[in-house]
């Protein structure tokens, strides 16, 4: 029922078949004749484009860090199709991260906006010397604008340091791009900072990685750092442990001996 039915005075119920109208789950489709045959479109869920190695690494420790960090109230998507026109399926985006707020994540093949409540409010691009999908920048970026992005972020790792970033921001129904200063620029979609770092458990020959941090500078750690970090800080604690109760040990010893000395 929906929420109003519960104020409704006990005298005054409503009929049965009003019950059943305001009831969500009763409303089945009814059997309708339509004019036309549909015309079924297309909207591929799988394609071959090629994926180096390091964009691999860089793309899904981005996912496994934002959906770590983002939890069970938003959704977090990665290299999926975007579809924003039910009527051409040509018009898609495969962000490499795409998160889209105050939508519990679920399963999805590809990302319908109308069937999924809208656009992604986020989504980042990361340059590879691989990329094989055929779509010059400036047609992605026409078709993001046309999606309906909050915030797209672009990462070229490979650029020389300190134009590894560029993004843009929705400004007055347009997509504008924004001064970046350096290898650092707010993430304004989720009030952190986009930073450039290197993994320290990563592999070696990847140079950055594309991570979050604080607005005071604290990196955000996904699950396996932050399991890390933890287990470091218990071996820390344990070897402090240690060390206290060796030097009380020592002290004891250095008593015992004093008072030997002492008959």
């Amino acid at each position: 029922m929906f929420r109003f039915m519960a104020n409704r005075a006990p005298q005054d119920p409503p009929s049965p078949l009003r019950a059943k109208a305001l009831d969500v789950r009763a409303h089945a489709k009814q059997p309708v004749r339509h004019l036309r045959a549909p015309n079924p479109i297309h909207f591929p869920v799988e394609a071959e484009v090629p994926e180096g190695f390091a964009h691999l690494h860089i793309r899904t420790f981005l996912f496994q860090l934002l959906d770590y960090v983002l939890g069970e109230a938003h959704t977090v998507g990665s290299d999926q199709f975007v579809y924003w026109n039910a009527r051409d399926s040509r018009r898609c985006v495969a962000p490499d991260v795409f998160v889209k707020l105050d939508r519990p994540p679920k399963v999805f093949a590809s990302w319908k906006t109308w069937e999924q409540g809208g656009p992604p409010e986020l989504a980042v691009e990361i340059v590879s010397p691989n990329e094989g999908d055929g779509v010059a920048w400036d047609e992605k970026l026409a078709r993001y604008h046309e999606l309906g992005v909050t915030e797209l972020v672009r990462c070229d790792p490979e650029a020389p340091e300190g134009s590894r970033l560029r993004a843009w921001d929705r400004v007055e129904h347009d997509l504008v791009e924004r001064e970046v200063t350096g290898d650092t620029t707010p993430c304004q979609t989720l009030g952190l900072v986009w930073v450039l770092r290197r993994l320290e458990r990563g592999p070696r020959d990847i140079p950055v990685h594309l991570r979050l941090a604080s607005r005071e500078g604290d990196l955000v750690l996904d699950s396996s750092e932050t399991e890390a970090s933890r287990a470091d800080a218990e071996s820390a604690a344990r070897a402090l442990e240690a060390s206290r109760a060796d030097a009380a040990e020592e002290r004891v010893r250095a008593l015992e001996e004093e008072l030997r000395r002492r008959g």
